[in-house]
């Protein structure tokens, strides 16, 4: 059991947690023709847009209430009403997703209220949906910012009592799971012969697709229809621990029974979702899964002798860490430095001494008293890992100085495989390799391969080895001569 801190400095760092409202707001990035929009000052939401260009590279939808001094003393309703009415009229959107922050939250909008009030006042609203979620971001973190969202969803749009569907499956899915991760489990649930409502759905909108058409709002995710009849499936897959309180909300509002996965990467919790699958199903698991389940276990031997022993430095929300962290010492690894971004259930088990809730200098320090071997976290890491002559491997968001985030696969058989091949391949590149530098011949093996007398001093160029390209012959030569 691992023990828990939290970082007491007066400031962060280099930090590395970011807002719940960008965590929100990237949540709502998962459902269809949805426009996110925060509630606050234009700063916030700019800040928030260029992080997920720089690491989606692609056309984030995001609005803003735009407040100032005057309207934030004043109270938010007017900037709300016209935000609506503009978005409704130029975006046409089904899903308006409001976010709150810190601004708006220490001033105490009621926005609740603010929305029935614009409603009553512009009925033309009623064909929009409206989901509002309260997220500070003087607390929490990125990761709680994405479950209050999901649970907004639950609340907001999920009807009570839709009718059943036969071998439909709800999945809510957490913040650490990539477009790449949930494409990749959507093949994995489907090839069981069930139906998958994925919530929120990243894998339709943010996969890097170019449509026909462009459209101001998300570009794909779960479409509204099934937001509303996500409470008539047979059952609930949740995926991260994050995501347990909307698993709640859900059976407690349409009674669907639910199923905590709290990682997919390895090979024990894959095997357990694939046991958990065919078992709603009715049908064994798929030959081409046994054949991957296989592929790993041999990646996994591959790669276990480069693994062993190695300290590992990580740095990433919660689930994430959990995710990767447990198999990094299923490979063999150590977990020498752990920190995180927000309170977890999972921090405790961590398999590793302690727990750090705190920032990327913590990460550089403990990384450094602890000589590890490789740090882990995302692209704000890198000038730690310079400074420390180490290695890094990007991990979570945002990975500015990457391309192909989106496409990024670490859940399931293939997906593991794919995570032991690129790490391992880095810690790899490490290994020292000797040269011809390294091994200087005495000066005698020397005159006697160029047969000469023992009397003749050759220069100092002679006395190393010849480097495979350099002008080893003519050295020779001239020392004959």
């Amino acid at each position: 059991m691992a023990l828990v801190s939290e970082s007491k400095k007066a400031c962060a760092v280099n930090p590395l947690k970011m807002s719940q409202p960008l965590g929100a707001s990237y949540a709502f990035m998962g459902l269809d023709s949805c426009m996110p929009m925060m509630h606050g000052s234009q700063g916030c939401t700019s800040f928030g847009l260029v992080l997920l260009v720089r690491h989606f590279k692609e056309a984030i939808p995001l609005q803003t209430t735009a407040m100032n001094e005057a309207t934030t003393i004043m109270g938010g309703y007017d900037n709300i009403e016209k935000a609506l009415l503009n978005i409704r009229s130029r975006a046409r959107p089904k899903v308006i997703a409001i976010c709150s922050t810190g601004l708006t939250e220490t001033k105490g909008d009621d926005v609740h209220g603010y929305i029935t009030l614009a409603r009553r006042r512009h009925p033309e609203l009623n064909d929009t949906e409206i989901v509002y979620v309260s997220t500070p971001d003087y607390a929490g973190a990125f990761q709680d910012g994405f479950a209050k969202a999901v649970e907004g969803i639950i609340d907001t749009l999920a009807l009570p009592e839709p009718p059943r569907v036969e071998r439909q499956v709800a999945v809510l899915a957490g913040c650490h799971l990539a477009p790449g991760d949930l494409e990749e489990l959507r093949e994995v649930i489907e090839s069981f012969g069930l139906q998958a409502v994925i919530v929120p759905d990243v894998a339709g909108s943010l996969d890097g697709h170019i449509p026909d058409d462009w459209l101001g709002t998300t570009l794909g995710g779960t479409p509204l229809e099934a937001l509303r009849g996500i409470g008539g499936s047979m059952h609930c897959l949740v995926l991260g621990e994050q995501m347990r309180p909307a698993a709640l909300k859900l059976e407690a509002r349409c009674g669907v029974p639910f199923t905590v996965f709290d990682r997919l990467t390895g090979l024990t919790a894959t095997d357990a979702f694939m046991l958990r699958l065919s078992q709603l199903s009715g049908q064994p698991v798929p030959a081409k899964y046994r054949r991957q389940r296989s592929q790993l276990v041999d990646a996994m031997l591959d790669g276990h002798f480069h693994f062993g022993n190695k300290k590992i430095a990580l740095g990433a929300e919660p689930d994430l860490m959990w995710a990767v962290g447990s198999f990094l010492t299923e490979m063999g690894a150590e977990l020498s430095v752990c920190i995180t971004t927000t309170k977890s259930p999972l921090l405790e088990r961590m398999p590793a001494n302690e727990v750090v809730i705190g920032d990327l200098e913590d990460l550089e320090r403990l990384a450094q008293a602890s000589d590890c071997d490789l740090l882990m976290t995302h692209s704000h890491g890198r000038q730690a890992a310079q400074r420390l002559n180490k290695p890094l491997f990007r991990l979570g968001i945002p990975m500015f100085d990457r391309i192909g985030n989106a496409h990024k696969c670490y859940a399931g058989y293939r997906g593991t495989r794919n995570f032991i091949y690129e790490v391992g391949n880095l810690l790899i590149d490490q290994i020292p390799h000797h040269g011809p530098d390294d091994w200087p011949l005495p000066e005698r093996s020397l005159q006697a391969a160029a047969g000469l007398p023992a009397e003749v001093h050759l220069p100092a160029t002679i006395g190393r080895m010849p480097r495979a390209d350099g002008p080893s012959s003519d050295h020779l030569a001239a020392a004959s001569a």
